[in-house]
């Protein structure tokens, strides 16, 4: 059986730790310094430890013996929680969208006997696999353009937005440049720009630049298509209120405050719905042919829908990396894995269009 244990114990490291126990084949540890998240997350099939991970010789304490750690943290905190990982021989896998931390990573994976896995998510996660798929049913690739949003079903403020994930994630999303590839060749895009607006089952949407999204898939794909970018997915109006908080405003320097004032003042919701389309656009056989991917999944009264696709895509990367699926050593990046066996994972057939309606 395999040792997993999850690092924070909020609504995303939670779901993960409930998933990978409810297979029966993962012995799962879910570990928090906030003991009372650990009360509030009680399940029979899950070891509870409290953790502080900023706590070097308790964080190696707690990954000795593990097969598997989980990053559920914020990104911040990840650089450190690698490095443990690497000194105790821990296969690594995180969420992180931050790409200063993956680029640390990679670092720490050059040398390594152990797997580093970062971006295992959403979006960066489950959206490169799809796109770098579609990208490889080319003869040559001219773009690909992949969206992901993560929005509230009954949306009342003037942002039309509630919270579903972290914070801190988000507003690194708004305000850090934005990787992308431009005739061939990465360049960095600013936040919030390249607004654009679509409709999608009858439902109105405006996307913009956000930062983190495509996880290393421009790095990989430079040179091998024209253009590829990521853009988040909100109700329209919502990119003009951010800017001017903002830009306006000045609080992209003061990051602190921003985060604050979304905390007090805009709620969280369960009841949402996650949104992905790709559009890729290529050569095939002398013809140029568009493929497009799209689908939303529902929350439940279970879960939200940002919980059940994250849970799923990082629980799919553990499951096929544990399979011998995905390198057993150094860096993987989402490309690595297939999307064939990704969508007949039994985590990672959440994604399946024909069936993603509802969270599972």
């Amino acid at each position: 059986m395999t040792k997993a244990i999850i690092l924070g114990a909020g609504h995303i490291g939670t779901a993960i730790a409930v998933d990978l126990a409810s297979t029966g084949a993962y012995q799962v540890t879910l570990a928090d310094r906030d003991a009372s998240r650990l009360k509030l997350s009680q399940t029979t099939s899950v070891t509870f430890k409290p953790v502080d991970v900023t706590d070097p010789a308790a964080l190696r304490a707690a990954l000795k013996g593990q097969d598997v750690v989980i990053s559920a943290c914020p990104f911040y905190l990840n650089t450190g929680i690698a490095e443990a990982a690497k000194e105790c021989g821990v296969n690594y896998f995180d969420l992180t969208e931050d790409v200063a931390t993956t680029k640390r990573v990679a670092e720490l994976a050059k040398d390594a006997k152990t797997a580093f896995a970062p971006q295992c998510g959403l979006a960066p996660g489950a959206i490169g696999i799809i796109g770098h798929h579609l990208a490889q049913g080319f003869d040559k690739a001219v773009g690909v353009h992949m969206r992901v949003g993560a929005l509230p079903l009954y949306p009342t403020n003037a942002l039309k937005y509630n919270l579903t994930w972290s914070t801190d994630g988000l507003i690194n999303e708004y305000c850090n440049p934005c990787e992308a590839v431009r005739d061939g060749k990465m360049v960095d895009l600013l936040p919030l720009e390249g607004l654009e607006a679509f409709s999608l089952d009858g439902t109105d949407y405006e996307a913009f630049n956000t930062s983190g999204g495509l996880g290393t898939l421009s790095e990989t794909l430079e040179g091998r298509v024209d253009n590829l970018d990521y853009k988040t997915i909100r109700y329209p109006g919502h990119r003009a209120i951010i800017q001017m908080l903002l830009r306006d405003l000045g609080l992209r320097e003061d990051r602190d405050t921003l985060r604050r004032i979304f905390e007090r003042a805009i709620p969280e919701t369960d009841q949402d719905v996650v949104v992905m389309m790709v559009n890729a656009i290529g050569e095939k056989d002398g013809r140029l042919r568009q493929q497009t991917f799209s689908i939303k999944i529902y929350g439940n009264e279970r879960r939200s829908a940002i919980q059940a696709t994250t849970s799923a895509g990082v629980c799919a990367m553990v499951d096929l990396f544990v399979a011998g699926k995905l390198p057993k050593s150094g860096f993987i990046r989402q490309e690595d894995c297939r999307l064939p066996d990704f969508l007949d994972n039994r985590f990672g057939r959440i994604f399946q269009p024909q069936s993603a309606q509802a969270a599972a």
